[in-house]
C-alpha cells in the first residue's frame, strides 16, 4: 500500500486532524512520463561567497543592465561588491533593522527609519540626506526618474527631485487617505506605487501633474493591509506580502489585479498567528531550477516559511542549532554574478543557494517529513499491524559513508513519538540499496499513526514515495 509521503506541510491546530510537517524539503510536480505524479528535494545549502563586514547583512542590491557591481548593507557600512566577491567599504549608515535600497542608475538610495543616504555610483560620493525638507524614508521605490518613499509614523508618501535623492521639496507630498491607517511600506510595481496601510492598499501612478506627479488610480483599492513593512517582495509578475486588517492578521496575499489574493493555508495561518510579533518579518523571493519562492522569516520567533508558487505549496526552511530547528540564516537577496545570494540575519557572510551543497556552510542541514500512515479515508479506526515500511528514494549517492535516515512515530495522532530507527541509503555506487524498516508494531490508543522521517547527513535527498505493508489486528 502507497503511504502518502508526498504533498506539503499541513500541520492544522489538532495534529490529529493533520500532522503533514515539511523542512527543507519541497515537492516537485511530474507532468508525465514519471514513476509518481511528484517527489520530494531537498532545499539548496548555503555555499559561502564571503564574509563582509560584522553583519548583519541588512540589505543586498544588485544594479541592472551592465554593470557587475553591487552593494551591500552589513550592520552600519555599506560596502560595493565586485564579481570576485571583494568588498569596499563606502560609507556608513545608521540603524539596525532591514533597509530598502533603490537605485536611478546615478544614485543609490537607502532608506534606514528614519535616515536616508545616497551613494553617486559615477562619482563615488557618499552622504547623508541632509536636505531639511526631507522627513525621513522607511521604504523606498524608482519610478520613471523619481525617488519615492514613504515618510515614518504618517499617511504621506513623497518624491525626490528628478534624477537626485539629495534634493527633496516641502511640497512634493500626498497623502495617501482612502483609509484612515498609517502608510507602512511602499512599492513600485510595473511603474505603478503600491501603498501599502496597516488596513488598507491604494496604487497610484505618474500622471505627470506639476505639482505632484502621483496620482491616485481610481478603483485600485482594497481593504487588505500590511502587518510587517519588509514582507513585500516581487515575483512571477505580482506582489506577496504578509497581510492584515482591522478584522485580523497574519495572511499571506498575492497580488492579483489591484485586489490581494490569500495564499496561505489555514495550517500556516494558524502557525503564524501563534507567534508573538509579526511586524518585524522579513520577506523575499528567488528562482531556482524553473520554482518561484517566497521567503517569509519571522525573527522574532525565530521561524521561516516559504511558498513555493509553481505548486502552490508550503514548507519550513529551517537552520539547526543544537540539534533545534530555528529560522533559515538568509535575511534578504538578490541575483547577481550568476548566483542567488543570500545575507546571513547574524553576522556577515553571504551565501550562494545551492542544490548541489547539502549544508549550512558546514553546519548540518536537516530535512524533515512526516505524514499520516494512511491515506485519508482509509483508517477505519481498528488496530493494525505495520510489517514494514520502505522509503522509495534515490539511493547510493552518499559517499564513502552512507547517509542515515531516522525514522520514528507517533500513535496518538502526532502527541508523542518513539525512538529513533535508522536505516542507510547506500554509499557511492550502491545504487540497489533499498531503505527499510520493519517490525513497526501495533497501532494502540487512537489507532492512527503519523510516521517522520528525518537526516542531516550531507547528501542529495530525493524520495519519490513509500509502501506500506500493514494488516487489520482483531479490534
Amino acid at each position: 500500500m502507497k503511504t502518502p509521503i508526498l504533498g506539503s506541510s499541513y500541520v492544522a491546530r489538532s495534529v490529529n486532524a493533520a500532522a503533514n510537517r515539511m523542512v527543507n524539503l519541497f515537492p516537485e510536480a511530474i507532468p508525465e512520463g514519471g514513476k509518481e505524479p511528484a517527489f520530494l528535494q531537498r532545499t539548496p545549502g548555503l555555499r559561502r561567497l564571503a564574509t563582509i563586514g560584522t553583519g548583519p547583512i541588512r540589505g543586498l542590491w544588485s544594479l541592472l543592465g551592465d554593470r557587475q557591481v553591487s552593494f551591500v548593507v552589513s550592520g552600519n557600512i555599506l560596502y560595493r561588491l565586485d564579481t570576485s566577491w571583494n568588498a569596499t567599504a563606502l560609507g556608513t549608515v545608521n540603524g539596525t533593522g532591514p533597509v530598502s535600497i533603490a537605485d536611478n542608475g546615478i544614485q543609490l538610495f537607502i532608506a534606514c527609519n528614519p535616515s536616508g543616504f545616497i551613494y553617486n555610483i559615477n562619482t563615488g560620493v557618499f552622504q547623508q540626506i541632509t536636505d531639511p525638507d526631507f522627513p525621513g524614508a522607511v521604504t523606498v521605490g524608482f519610478l520613471d526618474g523619481y525617488f519615492v518613499f514613504n515618510e515614518p509614523n504618517s499617511q504621506k508618501v513623497w518624491v525626490t527631485s528628478l534624477f537626485d535623492g539629495l534634493d527633496v521639496d516641502a511640497l512634493d507630498f500626498a497623502s495617501a487617505e482612502g483609509s484612515p491607517d498609517r502608510l507602512m511600506a511602499l512599492v513600485i510595481d510595473h511603474r505603478e506605487a503600491w501603498l501599502f496601510g496597516s488596513n488598507s492598499v491604494e496604487v497610484w501612478y505618474n500622471a505627470g501633474n506639476p505639482d505632484f506627479p502621483l496620482e491616485r488610480i481610481q478603483g485600485a483599492f482594497n481593504e487588505i493591509g500590511l502587518a510587517a513593512p519588509f514582507s513585500i517582495a516581487r515575483m512571477d509578475n505580482s506582489l506577496f506580502w504578509l497581510g492584515g486588517d482591522s478584522r485580523g492578521t497574519g495572511m499571506v496575499f498575492r497580488a492579483n489585479g489591484y485586489t490581494g489574493t490569500r495564499v496561505s493555508t489555514y495550517a500556516v495561518e494558524w502557525q503564524i498567528q501563534q507567534y508573538t510579533d509579526i511586524s518585524d518579518a522579513v520577506g523575499y523571493t528567488y528562482q531556482q531550477d524553473g520554482h518561484a519562492f517566497y521567503v517569509l522569516s519571522f525573527p522574532s520567533t525565530d521561524r521561516s516559511w516559504v511558498l513555493d508558487v509553481s505548486t502552490n505549496s508550503w514548507h519550513e526552511r529551517a537552520g539547526l542549532i543544537g540539534g533545534n530547528f530555528t529560522r533559515h540564516r538568509s535575511n534578504c537577496q538578490m541575483f547577481f554574478n550568476g548566483e542567488t545570494v543570500v545575507g546571513d540575519f547574524q553576522d556577515g557572510r553571504i551565501y550562494a543557494f545551492d542544490l548541489d551543497s547539502h549544508s549550512d556552510d558546514g553546519t548540518p542541514q536537516k530535512w524533515l517529513r512526516s505524514w499520516r500512515a494512511l491515506p485519508p479515508g482509509r483508517n477505519g479506526l481498528v488496530r493494525s499491524a505495520h510489517h514494514s515500511l520502505q522509503l522509495d528514494c534515490e539511493t547510493g549517492v552518499g559517499g564513502a559513508t552512507a547517509p542515515q535516515v531516522a525514522l520514528r512515530w507517533s500513535d496518538d495522532g502526532g502527541h508523542t513519538w518513539s525512538n529513533e530507527y535508522l536505516a542507510g541509503m547506500g554509499r557511492t555506487g550502491e545504487y540497489s540499496t533499498r531503505v527499510f524498516w520493519r517490525r513497526l508494531g501495533m497501532t494502540l490508543k487512537l489507532r492512527d499513526r503519523v510516521y517522520e522521517i528525518s537526516g542531516s547527513d550531507p547528501a542529495r535527498v530525493f524520495i519519490m514515495g513509500a509502501e506500506l505493508a500493514a494488516s487489520n489486528a482483531a479490534s
